[in-house]
C-alpha cells in the first residue's frame, strides 16, 4: 500500500478554494509530508469552475486521473457531482450542500440538480460522503466567506491526510490575514464538529 494520498478540490471562482490549498500546503510543510500541487483555472473570476489537485507523500505527478482520487472536497455541490469520475468505490467525499447555481441556471438555460438526487449519486458510487451546510457554519463562525476553513475542519477529521488539525491551525494563523484568525480557526471548529456527527 502506498504512502500516497490524492487530493480533488473543487470550488467555483471566490470560494477560497486556493488559500485551503495553499494553507494544506503549508499544513504539508509542518508534517514534513511532501505535497505536490496543481491548479486548474476556469474563468475562475467570473464564477467558473477552480479545480485543485493535491498530492501528498512521495508522488512522481501531480495529476489524478479518472479514478484515482482518495478524498474529494467539494465547496459547490453540482461541482461536486461533476468531479464523480475522479472517484472509486473507495474515495472519501466531502461536499458543501449549499448551491451557488451556475449562471445558465439562473437565465434559464439550465436545471440544478436535486441536492438529495445529488447526494444519493455520490453514495452510491463512493466509500463515504460528508455533507453539510457550509455556508451556514461559516455564518455561525462569523464570515460567510469561511466556507473553505469550515470544508478543510471536515476534511482533516476524515483522518485520510497525513496532517494533523494542529498543523492546519497553525498554517491557517500563517496563510491568513490577522483579522480573519479567529473566525477561520472558529470555522474550522465547526467543520470538524459538523464532520463528527455524520
Amino acid at each position: 500500500m502506498s504512502d500516497i494520498t490524492r487530493l480533488i478540490i473543487v470550488a467555483v471562482g471566490g470560494q477560497g478554494n486556493l488559500l485551503a490549498s495553499s494553507v494544506l500546503g503549508e499544513a504539508a510543510l509542518l508534517a514534513g509530508i511532501p505535497l505536490r500541487m496543481s491548479e486548474i483555472h476556469g474563468m475562475a473570476q467570473r464564477g467558473g469552475v477552480v479545480e485543485s489537485a493535491l498530492v501528498f507523500g512521495n508522488a512522481q505527478s501531480t495529476i489524478i486521473s479518472d479514478g484515482e482520487a482518495d478524498v474529494l472536497l467539494g465547496f459547490e455541490p453540482s461541482e461536486t457531482l461533476r468531479a464523480l469520475n475522479k472517484c472509486n468505490a473507495r474515495t472519501v467525499v466531502i461536499t458543501n450542500l449549499s448551491p451557488l447555481p451556475p449562471f445558465t441556471v439562473a437565465i434559464g438555460k439550465g436545471v440544478y440538480p436535486d441536492i438529495g438526487e445529488l447526494q444519493q449519486i455520490i453514495r452510491e458510487k463512493t466509500a463515504r460522503l460528508i455533507a453539510m451546510n457550509a455556508v451556514d457554519l461559516a455564518k455561525t463562525a462569523g464570515n460567510v466567506l469561511s466556507v473553505n476553513m469550515v470544508l478543510l475542519g471536515a476534511l482533516i477529521q476524515t483522518g485520510i491526510l497525513p496532517v494533523t488539525a494542529d498543523h492546519v491551525i497553525t498554517a491557517i494563523r500563517t496563510k491568513t490575514k490577522a483579522a480573519f484568525v479567529d473566525i477561520n480557526t472558529r470555522a474550522f471548529d465547526l467543520g470538524v464538529e459538523a464532520a463528527l456527527r455524520q
